[in-house]
């Protein structure tokens, strides 16, 4: 499992081939989802709120690169950690959470 920052991921998701792109995997709440989410054209974006992860695990492709992504990156480490325990080789957390993306790569994107 690795941790990397907004701009990190931006590259990888952007540099990475069509079919070898990374899923976005958002653990936050619905409403938070609502008000502010990473969108990135080259990027597939899964909204599986945390406390639904076990039980929605089948949803999350086990063959894709994961990048894990909450508010401030907290409940998404939990999830990566979650994620790595059950098999997933390639995960990642995006350090600082959607906040930290709102500041370092789009400022369109709503912080709060």
């Amino acid at each position: 499992m690795q941790q990397l920052p907004p701009s990190a991921v931006q590259r990888l998701v952007q540099s990475s081939a069509p079919e070898r792109r990374p899923v976005l995997l958002d653990v936050r709440e619905p409403w938070e989802f609502q008000q502010a989410a990473v969108r990135l054209a080259e990027a597939d974006t899964l909204h599986i709120p945390m406390r639904e992860i076990p039980s929605r695990l089948a949803e999350i492709d086990p063959a894709r690169t994961i990048v894990c992504v909450c508010h401030h990156g907290g409940r998404s480490l939990q999830v990566a950690h979650f994620l790595v325990q059950r098999g997933y080789i390639d995960v990642i957390n995006l350090q600082g959470g959607i906040d930290a993306w709102s500041r370092e790569v789009d400022p369109s994107v709503p912080r709060y």
